[in-house]
């Protein structure tokens, strides 16, 4: 049951982000242009704020990720040397 009522809760949340976006590019209609180095074009404001937020967030996802995948490397060294030190360990008191 909570598994359910979190997917809802994700679904819901994304919608409504998605449905403000929508609503934030419609509104700011102001267009400028962008010079890069390879390409000029002209977007809206509310377009072009929109991009940098996603770039931000997968800039972000992209960060934690390799956070997250040296905190599992870690987990994985200390996990070895914990069977390597239990294997050094003499044998457990009444075995004998």
């Amino acid at each position: 049951m909570g598994r359910v009522l979190r997917r809802i809760a994700v679904v819901s949340a994304l919608l409504l982000v998605f449905a403000a976006a929508v609503l934030f590019t419609v509104l700011n209609q102001q267009r400028f242009e962008i010079d890069m180095a390879i390409a000029r074009f002209g977007v809206s404001s509310g377009l072009a704020l929109l991009i940098t937020f996603a770039a931000g967030l997968l800039a972000g996802a992209a960060w934690r990720s390799t956070w997250i995948a040296r905190l599992l490397a870690e987990r994985g060294r200390l996990r070895n040397a914990l069977r390597l030190a239990e294997s050094r360990k003499p044998g457990a008191p009444g075995d004998g």
